[in-house]
């Protein structure tokens, strides 16, 4: 297998065959073998069983359903644990992120030198676009904020490739909604790529993002600053 994407859900079952067929469109005649992991935290809309109608249709379409479990970061890592490509990535199911950009992230990792691909909305010419007023200024805060931990403009970003070998022997956090900044700060690689994307409208149901989901991913923040001190100070 030579690329894995991971969609983390809750309550997308409108979204998620929508989704599952524009990946598998944008994959599929740029000639990489492609598997799909859905993870669904047992969303009482019935995201699992919409995702797993899709089963037949496409072959390299796995659906996980964790009951139990909450969580993006945690549902992320479930999926990598199932993961057999050589280079995996994540993004968001509500359609905001958009699957015809999969192919130019993956190129910049297979084509490029790069070690990880980010779909940013703050290089140049990237796009926050429709984003909710909400998430438009949590994003922008953290973004800027996080810059002392990482250069990258865009490093809250959703939509994030990365080689398997960037998180070998490195423990990721459960909590939050922004792994892609843990990975940032913990993994091993050389050189990151932003590619610039376009932030789309979601497609059906309503946002996730709370003044909860929001705390969280700033006390996850914090902790990353202080063990980022606190390794500086060891040395």
């Amino acid at each position: 297998m030579d690329v894995t994407i991971i969609v983390p859900t809750y309550n997308e079952a409108e979204n998620i065959p929508v989704l599952i067929e524009r990946i598998f469109g944008a994959v599929e005649p740029e000639g990489f073998e492609c598997e799909v992991i859905v993870v669904d935290d047992n969303s009482p809309d019935g995201t699992t069983e919409s995702a797993r109608g899709l089963e037949d249709s496409y072959k390299n379409l796995t659906v996980i359903c964790r009951k139990g479990k909450r969580g993006l970061s945690s549902a992320v890592i479930d999926g990598i644990e199932a993961a057999g490509g050589e280079i995996i990535g994540f993004m968001d199911a509500d359609l905001s992120h958009h699957p015809e950009s999969i192919p130019e992230l993956v190129g910049a990792i297979t084509f490029g030198d790069c070690d990880i691909a980010i779909g940013s909305r703050f290089t140049e010419g990237g796009d926050a676009g429709e984003m909710p007023p909400l998430r438009r200024v949590f994003s922008w805060i953290a973004a800027h904020t996080a810059r002392g931990l990482t250069g990258v403009r865009d490093p809250m970003s959703g939509f994030f490739f990365f080689r398997k070998g960037v998180i070998d022997g490195i423990e990721l956090s459960p909590r939050g909604f922004k792994i892609g900044l843990d990975i940032l700060v913990k993994g091993r690689y050389r050189k990151v790529a932003e590619v610039p994307i376009s932030f789309g409208k979601r497609g059906y149901g309503r946002s996730k993002m709370s003044a909860d989901v929001i705390k969280e991913d700033l006390l996850n923040l914090i902790k990353l600053y202080i063990k980022g001190i606190l390794s500086h100070v060891s040395k």
